[in-house]
């Protein structure tokens, strides 16, 4: 792809563009060609009477000043002021993707970076910010070749890592682990890169990389609340759960006073049958988050293996796990109206009726419910009963509908019905 504009009487200004330049970045560089076009003529005028050095100086002093006390709208409009299509101006166009970055508008800061980047592709800076601005702008393929052109200039611990959490954040985790090791290999006692890491090679039940990773790490800090515990739950997942507790008691003893810690200590004294200890850790755990409907199954199952009272030790628990899987009420309607359905097309009016109150009870939305109990009780003569529940469907249904014509004459019949039983 090719831009140019004619911004110049002399001739005309042009951009060689790659194609595999997303859209959304596209957009930013055409509109700051467009506006040097457009600025050109007055410039070239301004130009004639004055020298603008000066002036583009005392822009560029201002255009700093608003940016640092954040108003980067004002900076960017002074800068823009100074774009024009006879000269590339590198500080201005720097101070100007900064402003972007700064400002949030990360696509018009990615476009402003590419001019840069293109202009000036040994310029390890303007790569670092161009891959940055591609990793908030959540263009995560992008920001992974931009910071592996920066490694090819130099190999920075931190672009390597910030490489490998892009691959990771594109679902590549071949490429992120890939990345994250060069990284590890540059400043070995990076916890957050040991973390990361490991976490993927735990999702691929590859527990003794995880071990070794973290093994590297906690031999030059062997306290780490963070590396340590994945260290205990990688021996936890392969059911090594003798040098788990190891693991997870040493950390507890150094302070690390964590839901993971106490869950996972809790769990591996359970499956050691150490009951007493396992209840413990895991009522912690408890305290710290009351959420885990899996800690409350596990403290019901350890006191019931304890055999505790169940109605004092165990039942309780179950019922907060029960609480806790109780189904989306939207969801428990959709089921009460199948079940519904059912009946109704087998003419088991009861049960019809029980389901539809059901489904109505979970989701009062449904009124189409009420008129269905309602014909139900009528195909069953319960004529009372299905008047009161027409009624109810005439309150909320809309008028001029069909539902509300067809429950409106079926009122007029009933009343009709009842009127001749009275006499």
């Amino acid at each position: 792809m090719e831009a140019w504009y004619d911004g110049r009487e002399s001739g005309v200004c042009h951009l060689h563009i790659p194609d595999s330049i997303p859209t959304q970045i596209m957009k930013p560089i055409l509109r700051l060609l467009i506006v040097a076009s457009l600025l050109a003529p007055l410039q070239s005028a301004s130009a004639q009477a004055t020298d603008p050095q000066p002036e583009r100086e005392q822009a560029l002093k201002e255009a700093r000043y608003l940016k640092s006390i954040f108003k980067t709208d004002e900076a960017i409009v002074r800068l823009s002021a100074f774009v024009t299509p006879d000269s590339f101006d590198e500080e201005i166009l720097s101070e100007l993707a900064d402003c972007h970055f700064q400002n949030g508008d990360y696509e018009s800061a990615a476009g402003t970076y590419f001019l840069l980047t293109s202009k000036f592709p040994q310029n390890i800076l303007y790569k670092v910010k161009q891959m940055q601005t591609f990793y908030r702008m959540k263009a995560f393929a992008q920001s992974a070749e931009a910071g592996k052109a920066v490694l090819q200039l130099d190999t920075i611990p931190a672009i390597a890592a910030l490489v490998g959490d892009s691959f990771n954040q594109a679902d590549m985790p071949d490429s992120a682990l890939t990345y994250y090791r060069l990284a590890l290999s540059l400043k070995p006692l990076n916890e957050s890169v040991v973390s990361k890491a490991a976490r993927i090679l735990l999702s691929r039940r590859d527990y003794d990389g995880a071990i070794q990773m973290a093994d590297e790490y906690l031999a030059l800090d062997p306290d780490n609340f963070t590396v340590a515990p994945i260290k205990g739950l990688a021996h936890y997942s392969k059911n090594e759960y003798i040098p788990a507790i190891e693991v997870f008691e040493l950390q507890e003893k150094v302070g690390n006073d964590t839901y993971p810690v106490h869950y996972y200590l809790g769990q591996s004294y359970w499956h050691t049958k150490a009951l007493s200890k396992a209840r413990e850790e895991l009522l912690a755990a408890w305290q710290i988050d009351s959420s885990d409907v899996n800690l409350a199954y596990s403290i019901a199952a350890v006191n019931s293996d304890s055999h505790l009272p169940f109605n004092r030790d165990v039942k309780p628990w179950l019922d907060k796990a029960m609480e806790m899987l109780q189904p989306d009420p939207a969801m428990l309607s959709r089921i009460h109206q199948q079940y519904g359905l059912g009946e109704y097309i087998k003419m088991n009016w009861n049960e019809a009726i029980r389901h539809y109150r059901e489904a109505y009870r979970y989701n009062p939305n449904f009124i189409s419910a009420l008129s269905t109990i309602a014909y139900c009780y009528e195909q069953q003569k319960d004529y009372k009963l299905a008047l009161e529940w027409y009624e109810k469907y005439l309150k909320v249904a809309r008028p001029g509908s069909r539902g509300h014509d067809f429950a409106t004459q079926s009122v007029k019949y009933l009343k009709g019905e009842l009127f001749m039983e009275e006499k």
